[in-house]
């Protein structure tokens, strides 16, 4: 059974991402699900596949920035697909400040995701 996302299951997901609580943020994925993460080997980045491997992956990233968050600038849904534009910021462990914005596009089935695709603009400062 197919379901559309809602914006109160958007602002669920976020929440859970900003909460840092990984079983939290888990219970919204799917167990196939894939995660393209902004950088990495290939052109879609880098994918990470199955529920373990992404949280894996999401643990690497809260322990690298212990006060990573996220501020939603806007977020729309259709069907089984929706996007989400925001902000994110926080120090690395050794102090560094990021502050990026980024997009995430998402695909659901059944309510869980079953993508999650990361995109950030690349800061360069004079």
């Amino acid at each position: 059974m197919s379901m559309s996302v809602t914006p109160e299951l958007m602002q669920d997901i976020g929440a859970a991402f900003n909460s840092r609580d990984l079983d939290r943020i888990m219970a919204f994925f799917a167990e196939d699900c894939t995660f393209c993460a902004a950088a990495g080997p290939e052109p879609a980045g880098r994918a990470i596949k199955g529920k373990a491997a992404v949280r894996e992956a999401l643990a690497a990233v809260y322990g690298s920035m212990p006060d990573l968050s996220f501020a939603r600038d806007y977020e729309f849904a259709s069907g089984d697909r929706a996007v989400t534009a925001w902000r994110m910021t926080g120090k690395t462990a050794d102090g560094k400040t990021i502050d990026v914005q980024g997009c995430d596009l998402w695909e659901f089935r059944d309510g869980l995701i079953v993508k999650k695709d990361t995109y950030l603009k690349t800061v360069r400062r004079a």
